[in-house]
């Protein structure tokens, strides 16, 4: 990993930083306080700290299974959040359909001679939690519920599907499209901060 990586990996740090005062300030508020906040949370420390673990140990920490699994709380967490705070009819089973997922990747990643079932459960659930990052932003811009801004939640989250799916293609020992280990590595510094930048802006200018 090289100089420009590891700046651009600290500038996502801050953006993560600001997100988590963000949603702290939001909690402090009683119109806007509520258990979502703390998913938000969650996701972005997750982020920081996976940003961070990256800077210390380079491209390499992406091998390491506990990493691996600790990501996966980023989407998880930020598509609970948006549930529980947009849809809280199905806030519950969807809690509890994203802790199955993560028990599941953790074992898989850990247990050996389950190699097939992790290619098949880790893509299944970070792909539901894409997509309701995905839909979800859109359908509530729609109805009006959120501001138009809103829908840089679902930028945000199709820029890291791109690079959860080419990084899942790789772990699984293929490649999408041009998404060549080299390529996938330059640009998932950059995506990230890009990333962060898009919900920092869906989240902070699209709230009503």
């Amino acid at each position: 990993m090289g100089i420009f990586d590891r700046i651009v990996l600290l500038l996502t740090g801050l953006v993560a930083i600001y997100m988590i005062s963000f949603f702290l300030k939001r909690q402090k508020n009683e119109k806007t306080a509520g258990r979502h906040n703390f998913h938000y949370i969650i996701s972005f420390l997750v982020l920081l700290v996976a940003g961070l673990l990256l800077i210390i140990f380079g491209w390499d920490a992406l091998g390491n299974n506990f990493v691996a699994v600790v990501a996966g709380l980023i989407p998880f967490a930020l598509a609970t959040g948006l549930v529980c705070e947009y849809s809280t009819e199905k806030a519950k089973g969807f809690v509890v359909l994203m802790v199955i997922g993560l028990i599941l990747i953790a074992v898989t990643r850990y247990a050996s001679g389950m190699d097939t079932l992790a290619k098949i459960v880790y893509p299944v659930f970070h792909a539901i939690a894409g997509l309701t990052i995905f839909f979800l932003p859109i359908f509530l811009v729609k109805a009006h519920r959120v501001k138009s801004q809103f829908i840089w939640v679902t930028v945000g989250g199709t820029l890291i599907g791109l690079g959860g799916i080419a990084l899942a293609f790789l772990t699984a020992g293929k490649q999408l499209l041009f998404f060549s280990p080299e390529f996938v590595l330059m640009i998932l510094a950059p995506l990230l901060f890009v990333m962060a930048l898009c919900y920092a802006y869906g989240f902070t200018k699209g709230d009503k």
